[in-house]
This record gives C-alpha cells, structure tokens and sequence, in this order.
C-alpha cells in the first residue's frame, strides 16, 4: 500500500479520514449554490430595470393620451382666465413640448430620485405627499395578505383531503362567490348593514372623533376597528383564489409515490400531509402571491375611495381627476417597484425551496 490517499478497504485506516473527502464535497456542493443564488439574483435585479422603463413609458404615453390638462381645472372655472395664463401654465408644466422630450425630462428627473412637484394648489413635492400616504396602504396590503394566507392555505387543505364532503362543496361555492362578487358592491353591502343598520363598524375613516385625546391602547383598537371592514373587502376576493389555488396543488401533490410512500411505513396522516405534502403544495403558491401584489395594490384605489381611507388609492384617484401628472406619475412608479419587489422576494423563495431553480 503507497503512503498516497488512504485504501478505501484498508481497515487499519482510522475512520475520520474518510470524512474529510466528504465534508470537502458538502463544501464545495454549498459553495456552487450559494455563488448559483448570487448569479440568480443579480440577473434578476438587472432585468427589472428594463421593466420599470418600459413601464413608465406606457403609463406616460397613456396618461397623456387621456383627454383634458391639468391647465383645464386651472382655468376653466376662472373667469379672469385668458389664452396667455392657459399657455404660461403649459409652459410652466412642460406641456408645450413633444411627448418624447416630456418623458426625457421626467425620466431625467426621476433618474435623481426627484418626482416634481404636484400640480394642486398646494405645490408640495409628490415624494412627500405619497410618504404620508403609504404607510397606510401598505399596512392594509399587508394585513390583507396575512389574512389570506391565514385563511386560505387550511381552507385548501382541509378542501383536498376531504375531498368531494360537504366541506369541500361549500368552500367551492365560497370561492364561486368570491370570483363573482365586485369588491366596490361588497363594500357598499357591509357599509349598509354592519356600519349603518346595525352600527358595529365605523364606515369611513381610520380614526374617530377624539382621536388625539385616547389612550395608546385606546388608539390601537379604534384604528383596528376602522380597519376591520377595508382588509376584509381587500382580502375576499384573494381568499377565495388561494384556497381553490392551495386545493389543487394539495391535490395534485398527494397523489405523488413519495406521499404514498410515506404512509406505507405507517408515519400517521398529519405527519403525510403538514410534513411532506404542505412544503411541495406551497411551491406554486409562492409564486402565485408575488403575482398578486399589484391586484391588491390596484384594488386599494377602490376600496380606499369607498372608505375614504387617506391612503395612496384615494390619493391616486384624487390626482386623476385633477390630471395631476407628477403626482399620478410618481404613485405609478411606487407601485410598480413594489410589485417588482414583490415578484423579486417570490422568485427568492422559490429559489430557495427549489434547488432546480437556482441551477436552471
């Protein structure tokens, strides 16, 4: 026997030195993926700017293809108006130049982090102006999306194992309505019969009379209490998807031989389902939620308007019927980097749950 690496069949070779080929190669192993999930991510990151561009771009073009200038509230109504204020305010607002070199300007602007200013009366810098509005739209979203992750991944489970029950059959006409019920007519229902017949919900606003005179703890549960209609309104319609999404993929998954494997050496059914079935069944639905941010976003235009919630939905359709640019502009760019930041975290955690997508 050479004095190189160590016989595989030597006996008298102690055990720790096969060990050390092994540990190299988890090593190795770990490294490749880690420097796999880097490569993924930066390709990931750099293709989100061609998005955001092309986003802009359309939403640009559209919004100035819509009829009337935000000239027009300022001097349709003005009786001391002239044909000289209305082309002032136009050069002032950039609006008598082509289209392409607005949004070179714009985008220029942009590029510093600087949106303009608002064309309402008060002027003030539209990053400013939205700063006080998200913070509200973001906590509704995201009560929202725990509510139907909540509700709906033991919806659907409970759907798939009991399959075709009494259970099963009414969680499928709970999603039927679900897809059919407008959010607008649902909120206008629970605002009429909760908040006004029987009075157990406030139905307009975030706060009450005598607000700024409670108690912290006081505070808090007026605020969750204003809250608990709008999340509910912004999470129906997501609840009934998911669950009919979760059933499927529960379905699907539990059919597979590793499941049937699984119950073979007698592990019990709560073990086969939350252990082995759950983390597969997730997989679609990572991605499925990432997808939905800008449904959830785009409905609190509607719900917020209908609530009277001062977040960014109320805030965006208020500056579309004042044809506020800079402001519609900049609340557009916000929410498409947070649905590109939503797609981003849910391709990170498919990533990480699926090694195939990493290597792929």
């Amino acid at each position: 026997m050479g004095r190189g690496k160590p016989d595989a069949f030597d006996l008298r070779v102690p055990r720790t030195a096969y060990l050390v080929p092994i540990v190299e190669c988890l090593i190795s192993v770990e490294e490749n993926n880690s420097k796999a999930m880097l490569i993924y991510l930066t390709k990931r990151l750099f293709m989100m700017i061609p998005l955001l561009i092309g986003i802009t771009l359309i939403s640009f073009v559209v919004i100035h293809l819509a009829p009337g200038e935000p000239t027009d509230m300022q001097t349709d109504l003005n009786p001391k108006s002239s044909v000289e204020m209305r082309d002032r305010l136009r050069e002032r607002y950039n609006l008598d130049k082509p289209l392409y070199v607005q949004y070179g300007l714009w985008l220029k602007q942009v590029a510093t982090l600087d949106f303009g200013e608002s064309f309402a009366q008060d002027h003030r810098p539209v990053l400013e102006k939205v700063g006080e509005r998200m913070p509200i739209t973001i906590l509704i979203n995201v009560l929202s999306i725990a509510v139907i992750l909540a509700a709906a991944v033991p919806i659907g489970i409970l759907s798939a194992v009991r399959r075709n029950s009494l259970f099963d059959r009414s969680t499928t006409v709970f999603v039927f309505l679900g897809f059919a019920m407008p959010s607008f007519w649902l909120a206008l229902l629970l605002m009429d019969y909760l908040g006004v017949r029987l009075g157990l919900f406030p139905v307009a606003g975030l706060k009450s009379i005598g607000y700024d005179y409670m108690s912290s703890g006081r505070q808090v549960w007026d605020m969750a209490h204003h809250l608990i209609l709008p999340v509910f309104v912004s999470a129906f319609g997501g609840l009934a998807g998911f669950s009919r999404y979760m059933r499927s993929n529960m379905l699907e998954v539990i059919r597979q031989d590793y499941i049937l494997t699984a119950r073979a050496k007698g592990l019990s059914e709560r073990t086969v389902i939350y252990k082995h079935a759950l983390r597969n069944a997730l997989l679609p639905v990572i991605t499925i939620l990432g997808l939905s941010v800008p449904g959830l976003i785009g409905g609190s235009v509607i719900f917020e308007t209908i609530f009277a919630i001062p977040g960014m939905g109320k805030l965006f359709y208020d500056g579309v019927l004042m044809r506020d640019y800079p402001l519609i502009m900049g609340i557009l760019v916000i929410g498409a980097v947070l649905t590109l930041i939503g797609n981003l975290l849910a391709d990170i955690s498919y990533a990480l749950a699926d090694p195939r997508i990493r290597k792929g």
